[in-house]
């Protein structure tokens, strides 16, 4: 059997593992449950069980070298996680724990990044990123809203390690209170449960997202939480599009699953607010689903990285 490559995606409610061959095809995928509430070690351990079953099931060695995508951003300089919302893992040396405890190298990155890392070269936005100079911005809206910025066929990090970290600029001035501690952000509009909250809030019902879009055509209160979704979304992105510009975006998380974000109204709700007559950026569904994030864990293992 020839080179293969190991991911691991650390998640709020799930850890997924990957192993994909020197093809880039995947040879298998595992999940358990996260368990975070079992605390910063209890996870360590959650990613060293996950391992040991991949390595039985496929008769593997675990190689020397793994990638692991996370929420937050490790901080290199510092060596901790910072901005996770899953908030164990702040402060904490992610990448040198693991090391110590698996007793192999470790590549940490955020799974925003892995995301956009993965989609640009095996997903949906892989033919148009086959010139290296163009730029892809991966956006996560999920629980969480984040995104990862892809040129040159890498992730890019920037001077503080948050490129790409648009969740957290303020979008309603003295908004809900977030948990990084500022009030009004992104995450605290367009995310998934803050869109939920805000269905109940007007209806006075609980529905899932997903039935909320469902429901946009026969529902009041959906159509006004996907309308001001569309509004925000617009909003928010387009003050990215306005300094990056990048050649697409690939929407991904389940926020980026509701049908109407791709439709000719949420064009509109950024051109709107966009440095430009037209929006020339085509907004992407991702190709791979959930499991982009530990696909791009893997890639960071590849050679090419």
């Amino acid at each position: 059997m020839g080179e293969e490559y190991w991911g691991i995606d650390l998640g709020g409610s799930k850890i997924e593992a990957v192993v994909i061959d020197s093809s880039m095809k995947p040879l298998l995928r595992l999940r358990v449950p996260t368990e975070a509430a079992g605390g910063y070690s209890h996870i360590l351990d959650r990613i060293k069980t996950l391992l040991d079953m991949v390595s039985v099931e496929t008769g593997l060695r675990v190689p020397d070298r793994i990638g692991i995508g996370t929420p937050g951003r490790y901080d290199g300089v510092h060596a901790i996680i910072k901005n996770s919302n899953t908030v164990c893992l702040n402060g904490r040396d992610l990448q040198g724990d693991l090391e110590l405890l698996l007793r192999r190298s470790v590549n940490v990155e955020n799974d925003a990044n892995c995301f956009a890392l993965a989609e640009s070269r095996l997903g949906s936005a892989s033919p148009l990123m086959q010139d290296p100079q163009k730029v892809a911005f991966g956006i996560i809206l999920g629980t969480g809203v984040g995104a990862g910025i892809v040129c040159n066929g890498k992730a890019r990090h920037g001077a503080h390690g948050i490129a790409g970290e648009w969740g957290h600029n303020e979008l309603i001035p003295d908004g809900d209170a977030c948990y990084c501690g500022r009030k009004g952000c992104v995450e605290t509009v367009i995310s998934g449960p803050a869109l939920e909250r805000y269905y109940q809030k007007v209806s006075g019902c609980q529905k899932s997202l997903e039935q909320i879009s469902a429901d946009a055509q026969t529902d009041a209160a959906a159509a006004e939480t996907i309308e001001r979704l569309l509004f925000y979304f617009g909003k928010a992105v387009a003050v990215v599009l306005n300094i990056l510009d990048p050649d697409c975006c690939i929407l991904g998380g389940g926020v980026g699953q509701v049908e109407q974000l791709y439709s000719p109204e949420a064009v509109l709700a950024i051109e709107r607010h966009l440095f430009n007559r037209e929006l020339r950026i085509p907004l992407l569904k991702p190709l791979l689903g959930d499991s982009a994030g530990v696909f791009g864990a893997a890639l960071l293992t590849k050679s090419f990285y």
